[in-house]
This record gives C-alpha cells, sequence and structure tokens, in this order.
C-alpha cells in the first residue's frame, strides 16, 4: 500500500494554469468516477481551491508507481483538455512519506499562500467529505485524512500558527485600505457567497462602509452574509448595470466564465466620470477579465497578487511553522509505521492461512488412511514429515534465492527471522 500525490500549487504554476486544471464543483463527482475506474487505483481524493489543484491516490504495488504516474498524468490533460507536457515544470509528486506530511502540510495551512489560514481545513474536509459520498475511499485513505484532521487540531492548539490575522480576505481588505482613505464614503460589491467571501464581509464590516451589495446567483444562500453586514442582495445580471454605483468589487465564485468583462467596466466608468475603481478578484477560475487592468483608474489584483500584499504579516506565523513541521514530521512517521504493519499484517495473515490450508490437506489424508486401516503410528510419522517438509519448503528455498543472488542483507534479515545462528 503506498500513498502518492500529484498538485500544482500557486509555488509551481500561475494562475493561468491553475485555471485550467482547477476542478470546478459540479465536476469533481464526474472527475472521482473517472480516475476510480483505473485498475491500479485503491482510493482517490481531489482538492481543488484558488491555489491548487492536488490529487491524492492510494494504490497497491509499489512497482505500479511509473505505471500510475503515467496515467494520471495523462487523465488530468485529457480530462481538462489540456496538454500538460508544456507544463511539466509545473507539476509535482509526492509519495510515501513526503506525500502525507505534505498534505499534513495542506490541511494545517503551512503550504498556504498566507501560512496558517484556516479556511484550506475546510476545504481538504469538504474534499474528503465528496469522495466519501463517491465511496472513493480506501480503508488507507480514510484513516490518513482521520489523521491529517487530528494533525491539524495538534497544529493550532500547540503553535501560534493562527494567532495573527493573515488570509486572503484580510490581504484583501488591507489593499482596499490602501487604496481609499475614508471607507465611510465608499460602496462595495461583494460578488459571490461563499466561505472567503464570508470572510471578506467580517473583515469589512468594522470599517464602516457606506453601502455594500452582495450579487449571487441564488438568493437564499446571499440572504445569511447580508444579514451580517446589513447588505442589499442583488442578482448576477444586476452587476453591469449596478456597477457604476460602487468604488470597490471582490469576487469569489466558482464561475467557469468570466463575469465582469473589459467592455462592461469602460461603461461603468464613463458613468462614475473615471472615477477610480478596484477590482479584488480571488476567484479560480478568475471572475474578471485580465483586460480591464488596461484601463485607466482600474486597480485589478488577483489572488497571486495578495501574495505580495502580506508578506511583511508573517514573520511571527513562519516561526510558529516550524514549530508545526516538528509535529507533522512526527505524525507522518508514525501514520506511515501503522502503514507498513498493515501491510505486513496482510501477508502474515496470508502466509498463516497458507499453514493452515496445508496441515488441513494433510489431516485429511491421515484421517482417510487410518480409516483404511493403515498403522496410526506409521501414519503419524508420515504426517509429520510431509508437514515439516510442505512447511520449510517456502522458507528454505528463499534462503538459498537470497545466497546464489548476493543478497547478503536479505540473508541476514531471513536467517535472523528464522532463529538461525551465525556461522
Amino acid at each position: 500500500m503506498s500513498i502518492t500525490i500529484l498538485g500544482v500549487n500557486h509555488k509551481t504554476a500561475p494562475l493561468a494554469l491553475r485555471e485550467k486544471i482547477a476542478f470546478p464543483n459540479e465536476t469533481v463527482d464526474k472527475a472521482l468516477y473517472s480516475l476510480y475506474q483505473h485498475p491500479l487505483i485503491e482510493g482517490c481524493v481531489i482538492l481543488s481551491t484558488c491555489n491548487r489543484t492536488e490529487i491524492y491516490l492510494n494504490y497497491e504495488h509499489q512497482t505500479d508507481y511509473i505505471r500510475l504516474k503515467g496515467f494520471v498524468e495523462n487523465w488530468l490533460g485529457q480530462f481538462h483538455n489540456v496538454d500538460l507536457e508544456q507544463y511539466k515544470n509545473s507539476l509535482y509528486w509526492y509519495e510515501g512519506q513526503q506525500a502525507v506530511e505534505h498534505l499534513m502540510a495542506v490541511a494545517s495551512g503551512l503550504d498556504s499562500m498566507i501560512i496558517g489560514e484556516p479556511q484550506i481545513l475546510g476545504q481538504v474536509k469538504v474534499a474528503y467529505g465528496i469522495a466519501q459520498k463517491n465511496q472513493c475511499l480506501s480503508m488507507t485513505l480514510e484513516k490518513l485524512f482521520q489523521n491529517i484532521f487530528h494533525v491539524a487540531k495538534l497544529v493550532r492548539s500547540q503553535t501560534d500558527i493562527g494567532s495573527n490575522t493573515a488570509s486572503v480576505a484580510y490581504a484583501a481588505c488591507l489593499v482596499a485600505r490602501k487604496l481609499f482613505n475614508d471607507t465611510t464614503k465608499l460602496n462595495v460589491m461583494l460578488v459571490g457567497a461563499g466561505e472567503t467571501i464570508e470572510l471578506i464581509s467580517r473583515y469589512l464590516k468594522p470599517h464602516g462602509f457606506n453601502h455594500v451589495l452582495v450579487a449571487n446567483r441564488t438568493r437564499d444562500k446571499a440572504l445569511k452574509l447580508a444579514s451580517l453586514i446589513d447588505a442589499e442582495i442583488i442578482s448576477l445580471p444586476d452587476i453591469a448595470h449596478r456597477l457604476k454605483e460602487v468604488d470597490i468589487v471582490i469576487s469569489s465564485t466558482a464561475s467557469p466564465l468570466p463575469i465582469i468583462g473589459k467592455g462592461m467596466v469602460e461603461r461603468t466608468l464613463q458613468a462614475r466620470n473615471h472615477q477610480q475603481m478596484l477590482f479584488i478578484d480571488l476567484a479560480v477560475p478568475r471572475d474578471t477579465e485580465q483586460e480591464i487592468n488596461e484601463l485607466d483608474n482600474v486597480h485589478l489584483y488577483t489572488i497571486d497578487d495578495l501574495q505580495q500584499t502580506v508578506e511583511n504579516n508573517l514573520e511571527q506565523r513562519a516561526i510558529a511553522a516550524q514549530k508545526a513541521q516538528y509535529i507533522i514530521q512526527d505524525q507522518a512517521e508514525q501514520f506511515i509505521d501503522w502503514l507498513k504493519a498493515r501491510y505486513a499484517v496482510d501477508y502474515v495473515k496470508q502466509y498463516r492461512s497458507n499453514a493452515q490450508s496445508i496441515k488441513r490437506e494433510l489431516e485429511i489424508k491421515a484421517l482417510n488412511a487410518i480409516k483404511q486401516g493403515a498403522n496410526v503410528d506409521e501414519v503419524f510419522a508420515e504426517f509429520s514429515h510431509r508437514l515439516t517438509n510442505k512447511l520449510i519448503h517456502a522458507p528454505t528455498q528463499t534462503l538459498l534465492n537470497a545466497a546464489t543472488h548476493d543478497c547478503d542483507d536479505c540473508f541476514k534479515v531471513l536467517s535472523k527471522g528464522l532463529g538461525l545462528k551465525r556461522h
């Protein structure tokens, strides 16, 4: 049994590539089903966020790794209709303990753009839940993810990784504050009503913005958010004619296509007498066309841009991250030990089962011989002789093979395991 990870993230791949291989919510079920059909794959989970797309896999035999790697890369490219050959340097693979440590670091917020940000743990739990719903979890992945959630809790409770406010949502608010001095005269439009937008709304609330609009595809989901910040709810089609009323637009939706285009913003600027506007696009794929950045008096920040904004606030979290890494390394080693033990137990069970089968076969022959009048002592002696020979046959052949193939380490391990003295 082994664990492996294929992924790209904000450290290895630009936003343009991450957009191409992201899995919108409506495609994850289909992707899991397609991936799980491969005979080498025992279990799989897909995590797709603004900053990363990662595929977690459990497979049976270590020798299958190269074949599995080739299949999954081809599958990912075909699923998204992307030629991944030109992006090979952006992909990363982690295997065994390195894979376990990486996933623990991801869930604990250590691998995030904003170190220690708490949203990622919820996203990992959602990815796990979707895989569980689709029955794509092996027992090994079940155990791994339960360990992951435990480790993330340990990191939060035993380090200061979450003590200083630093998240994508907070970074977005920092940008807005730097660009505009008096927030009480500003109007804001929030596009989307998910977790990121909800966090942003909580950061916005103390700054007393003049008016906030929440644009969302469904009204019901926006109601809770609107009640938190006393906002007005509008539909996505309303954005085009309400955009001229706002100074700041912060968006984070799961839309596969841009919601706000260059033409829409040009018309808005004319209606606003070209007063400056700030667009903060936290979505992957992007909600806002990149071309609006070409317009005068328009400031566009994507999720990648925010990393530069918050770097100065992360020194203390970086110190806490070092302590967290020790926790992760220790917990990963424990999980790998469990995995190895489980792997060995399966072989031990098989070995014992084989021995029992041999014994039962010879017992039946011995009992039949006794029923047919054979001498009991002779039958018993024959039974003992045959049982001994059959039981020692496999270990004997293995010892001889290890010796004749100059595998000294194998020979020593086998000798010790069989209780043999060194000559």
